[in-house]
């Protein structure tokens, strides 16, 4: 153990080497070729020839050919909001000296062409959507080639990451050419609304952040032991009893919705997160009879535990509650949770003892919690959808479908036993464990986010096709509207690169500034992201708060 003053002298050093590394990366700060260019693309040319974007002439529209028509509602209404972006939130509003000059080739517009015959515009997206496109910046005008919309979302966000400004206010973008898709397929970010309630406006502007970074999935941890905001039609109760207030502190199914569906319109699936039998405080207030009775000896003591797994009206609940929770939630996934079951309730309880006697089960209370699990997989799979468990629920050995995805969040940056061994078992995993962005340090942390190699572990190529991406997590005990997104933001970024570009994208140095640009950016379109160093943006206080 360290003495206390051991312990100072640690942390006084550590955080002397942040500062050293921190000023380093400012004092070596050169502008990357790629521009301000996040998560970098796979293929990247660019020449030093400039384009002037004009905003009354400029448009984006379909190129000729497309199958994606102006029926299409999910691309207009993206070119809608590229179009602001570009010219619209990012322009100055103070006066400019007039730009005499006349020898940039003018740029026209974007026609952006989806290929494949069913280009997927009133579908959702899903963990197998084609994201991939091509960008070619090269003459009058720019083409965007995407297989599907999802690529198109992609190449959209590529070409506004393109345009910048020059000191007259003109707006230019270099000759270009690009080929891009992600590395890893599920992309995602968690954000708890339970610790805290999240009104639904912040949820949507993270959700517009995570399409600037590239992120493909909101894994929306929706309810837990201190609240359950989730306003369910099935169990009403639920919410009326268990969230902070049954009015203002709720999601209701209109809600709901209209996250959903502001993230389709974004190429972002939302996953729910129902976590049992742990974590259930708050769903015990709403519906009697669902949790453990806890005892103090012969009598119970007046609290109460995890979910009572011995009882048929669990599993009737459960029944259909993820029968409502299928309906509402259309990705194919649903996690379930199955973290942290404290049994010391359990192990209290005499009727749950006679029940593991009944069962064989010793004293081992994990086959316990494993019995509960494995009946509500059935119950989740029975609605036609797959499930995602934390994972302990594999560690428990319960025994999975080959469609469950074990969603890796213990031991940190030395998780790789974990994950070797889940998929050395067939399964597909999500990495977590290094990108937990609710523990936070002095100096520049996203680092450590950035320098994570998901597939770092022993095991066949074969395996390692197993790990379908990763999330970070911000969990929310101390963390609600007031300093979510500057806590967020760019250090979620960081995630976002190493999950969608190469793997060789390793440079710092080229990544400090370009994701010093990027926070400029996110700045200049209303997002409050924290600074990395010091240093300022052209323009960042212009929108913060417009939003």
């Amino acid at each position: 153990m360290f003495s206390s003053n051991a312990f100072l002298l640690w942390g006084f050093l550590s955080c002397c080497w942040g500062l050293r590394l921190d000023e380093e990366l400012a004092r070596t700060r050169q502008p990357s070729k790629w521009g301000s260019l996040w998560p970098l693309p796979q293929r990247v040319a660019t020449f030093d020839v400039s384009f002037k974007l004009a905003a009354a002439s400029f448009e984006i529209s379909d190129g000729e050919g497309s199958s994606a028509g102006p029926s299409c509602g999910l691309l207009q209404d993206a070119y809608r909001r590229y179009d602001k972006y570009i010219f619209g939130g990012a322009k100055a509003k103070r006066p400019r000296a007039r730009d005499k000059r006349t020898d940039f080739p003018v740029l026209t517009g974007l026609r952006v062409l989806i290929t494949d015959p069913e280009p997927e515009c009133d579908r959702y997206p899903s963990v197998t959507s084609d994201e991939s496109y091509e960008l070619l910046v090269e003459r009058a005008t720019a083409i965007l080639k995407a297989p599907k919309v999802w690529g198109a979302l992609r190449g959209l966000e590529t070409f506004s990451q393109l345009v910048y400004e020059d000191d007259f206010g003109t707006k230019l973008a270099n000759w270009t050419q690009i080929s891009d898709y992600p590395r890893f397929a599920h992309r995602g970010l968690l954000l708890d609304t339970s610790r805290h309630f999240l009104p639904v406006k912040v949820i949507l502007d993270n959700l517009e952040t995570m399409a600037m970074n590239k992120f493909n999935v909101f894994h929306w941890h929706i309810v837990d032991d201190q609240s359950f905001p989730y306003e369910s039609r099935t169990f009403p109760d639920l919410s009326r009893k268990g969230a902070y207030h049954p009015y203002t502190h709720v999601y209701t199914p209109s809600d709901v919705k209209s996250v959903i569906e502001f993230a389709r319109l974004r190429g972002i699936r939302v996953i729910p997160e129902f976590d049992t039998p742990g974590h259930t405080q708050s769903w015990g207030k709403g519906q009697a009879g669902l949790l453990t009775p806890c005892f103090a000896g012969p009598r119970p003591s007046g609290s109460f535990g995890p979910i009572n797994p011995i009882i048929n009206s669990t599993y009737d609940f459960m029944r259909r509650l993820f029968r409502e929770v299928a309906a509402v939630f259309p990705d194919d996934y649903v996690h379930l949770g199955g973290d942290e079951v404290d049994f010391t309730c359990w192990k209290s309880n005499p009727e749950i003892q006679t029940f593991m006697e009944q069962q064989g089960f010793g004293k081992n209370y994990s086959q316990l919690e494993s019995f509960y699990i494995q009946r509500l997989l059935d119950i989740v799979s029975s609605t036609e959808k797959a499930s995602i468990v934390w994972q302990e629920v594999f560690d428990n050995h319960v025994k999975l479908k080959r469609d469950a995805v074990v969603h890796v969040w213990m031991g940190g940056a030395d998780c790789g036993e974990e994950m070797r061994n889940v998929t050395a078992a067939g399964l597909a995993a999500i990495l977590s464990a290094p990108w937990y962005l609710d523990y936070i340090s002095y100096g520049q942390d996203w680092l450590k986010y950035y320098k994570v190699e998901p597939l770092s572990f022993n095991g066949t190529a074969e395996q390692k096709k197993l790990v379908i991406g990763g999330e970070a997590c911000l969990w929310g005990e101390y963390v609600d509207a007031t300093n979510l997104t500057p806590r967020l933001w760019p250090r979620a970024s960081a995630v976002a690169e190493r999950l969608w570009s190469a793997e060789n994208v390793t440079d710092v140095v080229d990544a400090y500034d370009r994701l010093s640009s990027h926070r400029c950016r996110m700045l200049e379109r209303g997002i409050p992201a924290e600074p990395l160093f010091s240093g300022y943006c052209p323009r960042e206080f212009q929108r913060i708060g417009e939003r």
